[in-house]
């Protein structure tokens, strides 16, 4: 058998008759692409099929508000390089739109001062929420759980908070996010200065247990079900109401690894959670700075958090031992 020779640089790509997916009352079907098709790379990484398509009226706004959030973002950008296409390439890592000055607050400014930020913000915005609108429809009208909207709403928050809630918290649109790479990356280190370090926020802290606790799951499980892909453990669905070979020898991997293991159902539970909360955590990390804690280091201390430097240890300690004075 094929299956027997599978390892983790490989796997089978099966292709035949384009799988159309069932309709249902809304008739659906009509409203999809009609012509699937299938892609080898694309194979790779996934199922080699690529459509039926279907968009439906929130998934067009979504896409034609996402559109015009990113060419308003991208000529700003071109606009700043004197509308050379070489040089827009060569420092587009270093571009940025960024949001309006201080002294504005949370007034509508300039265009050429942040008024295209706001604008780009709002059809971002839009478009977001319109998309997010479209997984609760496609899993009703599918008769699916409401997990990936639920999952989608927690990315949702930690976006909303650094573009919407913490600046009008903080009562000025200058604390919102610059759109950019090398910027976007820049605002998070000033920002984590400027409050005493974020590694002193507690809900930082949690936010990265879960990432990586989601991360350390999900390469878990990943591992598992293609270990035992050959004796069906890919089918989890029947795995989970018909234990069979394949759970027995997972369970039992981990039960002698680490004396306790998942179920094929409560993995699924165990890494959605975690991944949810990554964002949810990190939300509310930075929705407290600023507005509630002005210095995580100083809150850390007086929190028994981190350390007191006073004198047994910390600054003066090395300055001594250097031969510095304190």
């Amino acid at each position: 058998m094929i299956v027997e020779y599978q390892n983790i640089f490989n796997q089978v790509q099966v292709q035949g008759s384009p799988e159309m997916g069932t309709d249902n009352e809304n008739q659906m079907m009509k409203e999809r692409t009609k012509k699937p098709f299938f892609s080898t790379l694309v194979g790779w990484v996934g199922n080699a099929q690529i459509g039926p398509i279907y968009l439906g009226w929130t998934g067009l706004v979504s896409l034609f508000t996402g559109i015009l959030a990113l060419n308003i973002i991208g000529l700003n950008m071109l606009a700043q390089v004197g509308w050379s296409i070489p040089e827009f390439l060569r420092q587009l890592f270093w571009l940025a739109l960024e949001p309006p000055s201080p002294e504005y607050g949370l007034s509508m400014p300039p265009l050429d001062d942040g008024g295209w930020y706001i604008i780009a913000s709002m059809f971002l915005l839009v478009s977001v929420m319109s998309w997010w609108a479209r997984t609760w429809f496609l899993a009703e009208q599918h008769k699916m759980g409401k997990h990936i909207f639920w999952a989608f709403g927690a990315a949702i928050w930690l976006f909303l908070v650094l573009g919407l809630f913490r600046p009008v918290l903080m009562g000025a649109w200058s604390e919102a996010v610059p759109y950019g790479i090398f910027p976007h990356l820049d605002w998070t280190t000033a920002f984590s200065i400027r409050y005493g370090n974020l590694y002193y926020n507690p809900f930082h802290a949690l936010s990265i247990v879960f990432l990586y606790g989601s991360v350390l799951l999900f390469a878990m499980h990943g591992a598992t079900i293609l270990a035992v892909t050959r004796f069906g453990g890919d089918r989890e669905l029947e795995q989970i109401y018909d234990r069979g070979t394949a759970t027995e020898r997972a369970a039992l991997f981990w039960r002698w690894t680490m004396g306790f293991n998942a179920t094929m159902e409560g993995i699924h539970r165990w890494a959605w959670w975690f991944a949810v909360l990554t964002p949810i955590t990190g939300g509310i990390g930075i929705l407290l700075t600023g507005t509630v804690v002005d210095n995580w280091f100083i809150w850390a201390q007086e929190h028994n958090f981190a350390p007191e430097y006073n004198g047994d240890y910390g600054y003066e300690a090395y300055d001594t031992q250097f031969g510095q004075e304190g």
